[in-house]
């Protein structure tokens, strides 16, 4: 499967600073240090309905952590999945009486088209579940002949006391497991599970939906979590440096795709830090596809809104936080990006260099984007109040945006 076209990162002069970011396993600020290649795996889309803000959000996130690794001179390896075999995908294809992988290609493509207008960049590898069956089903017979994992009624489940860490990701008690298993997939009700916790890793054929050759485990399909797994140990290898994605993935996804890997490989952790955006809301609700209150990416580009002002409103909140969408946020996030062009597209300014070091300083803090807007903001305010002399500050603080926070002046 194919990504998406990579914008172009200006270079800055000097070099930025390590990224200090919240790491959800430890409850604290972790500093990362990769090697010369840093390496992310973000959890990707299940594709059965278009972009909307609570994914715009989590990319954006994620994306700012790409460019401070590239700022400090670092390549990035990047690695994002597809998940585009899952119940709720063929749930809306039967729902719309549309072929599932159609549905699948389709939205899939919308979301590429959207992550290229709000110049996110592409991971190396973006892989689909189904392509990475081949890879998955090897690792799901480890875990079954090695004990860690057992069959029920044709099923394939993983025992969570296979991993003496299990719990170390989300740090939940078992009350709060079982209440998000049943929530977000799990079956924590079946009879006949060693412990309800545990998740399925291979679910056999079931007539009327899709299933592929399983080798030994027979017909069926993949879990959700030793998808990810899967792919990420293929191209990242364990010990790999973020695992990404919105915080209601900690609880079961990455705790149980950690203990996967964990227990396949006799390595700790799965990756360094697990870093989890906030969700964004809509009318006092988060947006999600079951309630169907979302604000599409598509749908105000479609409006004629521009992309970079999508991108600002997005980044007008700090990642981690919990926020709403509203009309007066992208009202204020159309207004800056005005101000904003309207301050480079002078022939000089004032001298930018402080301002490049302090968009660095403020997104190596947990990507602080609020404080790294409200500097750009003063920058702005001084060039319309004072102006200044230097020719070349326009153009730095122009590239610097663009570099570190992804918005096109």
């Amino acid at each position: 499967m194919h990504a998406w076209p990579a914008s172009e990162v200006p270079a800055l002069p000097g070099k930025g600073r390590d990224l200090r970011i919240h790491d959800t396993a430890t409850g604290g600020r972790v500093t990362l240090a990769p090697g010369p290649v840093a390496r992310i795996y973000v959890c990707g889309i299940t594709p059965y309905d278009a972009t909307h803000m609570g994914h715009a959000a989590t990319y954006n996130a994620f994306d700012l952590v790409q460019r401070v690794w590239l700022d400090t001179k670092r390549q990035v390896h990047y690695v994002q999945n597809v998940t585009d075999v899952d119940d709720p995908l063929l749930e809306r294809a039967i729902r719309d009486g549309i072929d599932w992988v159609g549905l699948a290609e389709r939205e899939t493509a919308l979301f590429r088209e959207d992550m290229t207008a709000l110049r996110m960049l592409p991971p190396q590898h973006y892989i689909g579940a189904v392509e990475a069956i081949p890879g998955i089903v090897p690792l799901v017979e480890r875990l079954r002949d090695s004990g860690a994992a057992y069959e029920l009624d044709g099923d394939i489940y993983f025992s969570v006391e296979a991993d003496p860490h299990f719990g170390q990701v989300s740090n939940y008690d078992t009350e709060l497991m079982r209440h998000l298993s049943a929530e977000r997939g799990g079956d924590p009700d079946r009879p006949g599970k060693k412990n309800p916790l545990d998740p399925m890793l291979w679910m056999a054929a079931r007539e009327g939906e899709p299933s592929w050759d399983g080798g030994s485990l027979g017909p069926g399909r993949p879990g959700w979590h030793i998808e990810c797994v899967a792919i990420a140990l293929d191209h990242l290898g364990m010990g790999f440096d973020v695992q990404g994605g919105g915080s209601d993935l900690i609880f079961p996804h990455h705790e149980m795709g950690a203990s996967h890997a964990q227990t396949l490989t006799g390595e700790f952790p799965m990756a360094k830090a697990y870093v989890h955006a906030g969700m964004v809301a809509l009318h006092g609700e988060k947006m999600s596809k079951s309630k169907g209150n979302l604000v599409f990416v598509s749908k105000l580009r479609r409006d004629g809104v521009d992309p970079a002002a999508i991108r600002l409103a997005l980044l007008s909140h700090r990642y981690r936080d919990d926020w709403e969408w509203t009309d007066q946020v992208l009202d204020t996030a159309v207004e800056r990006l005005g101000r904003w062009r309207a301050a480079v597209s002078r022939p000089d300014g004032p001298s930018a260099d402080a301002l490049v070091e302090e968009l660095r300083e403020a997104l190596s803090d947990d990507l602080d984007t609020p404080t790294a807007l409200a500097a750009v903001d003063r920058w702005a305010e001084l060039q319309t109040a004072e102006g200044g002399t230097d020719e070349s500050a326009p153009g730095l603080v122009s590239r610097a945006v663009d570099a570190l926070l992804g918005v096109a002046l």
